[in-house]
């Protein structure tokens, strides 16, 4: 799979389980190591934990896809998967504001996340007309006539 495409599919999946501050950088140009950096905040380790999991279990069982290394643990507030050409950093915001990745790889581009198109509007229904009444086949509806 071509990196960036990876890349997006990791952001994707990162925001299925409600990653804040998700942010994909371009560092093909600036690194050997890998082409794109995916970095994503959680805000618990079960949290961290369910994002890391997501990712990695999706790309492996819908794409065969699998990291070559996993780093970190949700209880140091730093997952890391390594996909080669793509490096997920999945972590909780102290730890992403004390490392300041993006400060570090400011020179890297930000990849845009894709546009999503916009709904289709539907035509507008046509109101149906209210359903007809039955009769009462057995009379035992309510009644009309007035008693005295």
């Amino acid at each position: 799979m071509e990196s960036r495409k990876l890349a997006q599919l990791c952001r994707a999946l990162a925001e299925d389980k409600k990653a804040e501050d998700i942010v994909v950088l371009d560092v093909h140009s600036l690194s050997s190591v890998t082409d794109h950096f995916v970095l994503a905040t959680g805000t618990s380790e079960p949290h961290l934990r369910a994002i890391a999991s997501n990712i990695s279990d999706t790309l492996a069982v819908e794409h065969g896809v699998r990291p070559v290394a996993v780093d970190g643990s949700p209880k140091a507030n730093w997952v890391v998967l390594d996909y080669f050409d793509v490096i997920v950093h999945v972590m909780r915001k102290e730890t992403r504001e004390k490392f300041d990745l993006e400060g570090l790889w400011s020179d890297a581009p930000r990849v845009p996340a894709p546009r999503v198109p916009a709904p289709r509007k539907r035509a507008p229904r046509k109101a149906k007309a209210p359903a007809k009444a039955s009769p009462d086949p057995e009379g035992s509806g309510p009644s009309t006539d007035e008693a005295s």
